[in-house]
């Protein structure tokens, strides 16, 4: 006898350059090379990372209203028809998606698996959001999570952060880390890197990569740059986009390292970057599970990583594979930098990124989207 195809449907806002959508992108792929249908449904088809949905993936965009702040909740009604229509075996939802998922499962009254998902500290992401969200949200989770058969946290502090924040019993929430060594990452941090700053005889590159937000800070790296440069020949590159991008160019031209300093914006391959920088830095005030440091860490550049909740000394192992600095310390990175320059360690092994890869992650999920775990 045949076993039907189990579809999986994986439910957020967009697709927008930052870790929880390319995890997702990850996890669809691994699910689909098992042989599971997955539909990716978004609220609006849009977002950087729209040209790397996985072949066998099919994309679902469901009606949405012209009001930003409000467009994953007016998707109700059309989440529920999608429900009621397709009959997925299983739900994944991420973050700002979640509360709408399980209304929806709740309004198609189908007996579905609901997974709902935390990629970032619940508690410090709600202290940044406007007022009104800050206000209603906590009472909406803690209320309406419950109705979720699963509650994912991406690591051990996202899962404590959320269990305190809201009163959910720590026991309630799994921990599973991010699909983040994958064969496509393999494969695309082999490729050759053509820039003039990586040609033999150039000054040692700085990485950093992600959205230029307040939450990555890169104010703060900007300024331990400034600092470090005064003493010797160096470059920053920050790859990514955001709305800070206006402030953080004119903190460059005040700290007179224009000439030393680029921001090229989104870059869809930044992998062979990694494998050939310096030192990557993540600088962030706050993080879930930061995709960017296990990809610099399986790349094989020098980490240095804010001790930011959460994550970064659990990818590091207490400092074991990078060095740890504290939140908004320009001082404390620059040290951490000039330090990193004169002794960058020895190569690290494969246990460091292990737990990340793909196939330990997707056996993970594919267990809790069954219903098995």
């Amino acid at each position: 006898m045949v076993t039907p195809q189990k579809r999986f449907a994986f439910f957020l806002p967009a697709l927008y350059g930052a870790g929880a959508e390319r995890v997702l992108l990850n996890l669809a792929a691994g699910l689909t090379r098992r042989g599971y249908a997955v539909d990716l449904v978004l609220a609006q088809s849009e977002g950087a990372f729209l040209s790397q949905i996985p072949d066998l993936v099919r994309l679902v965009e469901l009606k949405k209203r012209r009001y930003k702040a409000f467009r994953t909740l007016s998707t109700l009604p059309a989440l529920v028809s999608y429900l009621e229509s397709v009959k997925p075996d299983a739900l994944l939802s991420v973050m700002y998606a979640n509360i709408v998922a399980v209304w929806a499962r709740r309004l198609a009254g189908l007996p579905q698996h609901v997974i709902v998902s935390e990629h970032n500290t619940f508690a410090r992401r709600n202290q940044s959001a406007p007022k009104w969200y800050s206000l209603i949200m906590p009472r909406l989770v803690k209320k309406f999570y419950p109705w979720a058969n699963n509650i994912i946290a991406v690591s051990e502090g996202v899962a404590e952060d959320l269990a305190q924040a809201i009163g959910i019993a720590r026991s309630h929430i799994q921990v599973i880390y991010n699909p983040i060594v994958t064969p496509e990452l393999q494969a695309k941090a082999a490729m050759p890197l053509e820039d003039p700053w990586f040609e033999p005889g150039e000054p040692p590159v700085i990485l950093a990569v992600g959205r230029l937000t307040a939450q990555k800070d890169f104010g703060t790296l900007l300024q331990a740059f400034a600092r470090v440069r005064r003493t010797r020949p160096l470059h920053l590159l920050i790859l990514g986009e955001g709305e800070q991008r206006n402030a953080l160019e004119k903190l460059v031209v005040q700290l007179g390292v224009q000439q030393d300093v680029r921001m090229p914006g989104f870059v869809p391959n930044p992998y062979p970057y990694m494998a050939q920088a310096a030192i990557f830095i993540l600088s962030s005030r706050w993080e879930g599970l930061p995709t960017v440091l296990v990809e610099a860490l399986y790349c094989g550049a020098p980490l240095i990583a804010t001790n930011c909740p959460s994550g970064p000394r659990e990818i590091l192992q207490n400092g074991r594979f990078g060095r740890l600095v504290p939140v908004e310390d320009s001082l404390a990175l620059a040290s951490a930098i000039e330090a990193t320059l004169n002794s960058p360690g020895p190569p690290l092994p494969r246990e460091s990124w292990a737990p990340f890869e793909l196939e330990t992650v997707v056996n993970q999920y594919e267990s809790t989207l069954l219903g098995s775990s």
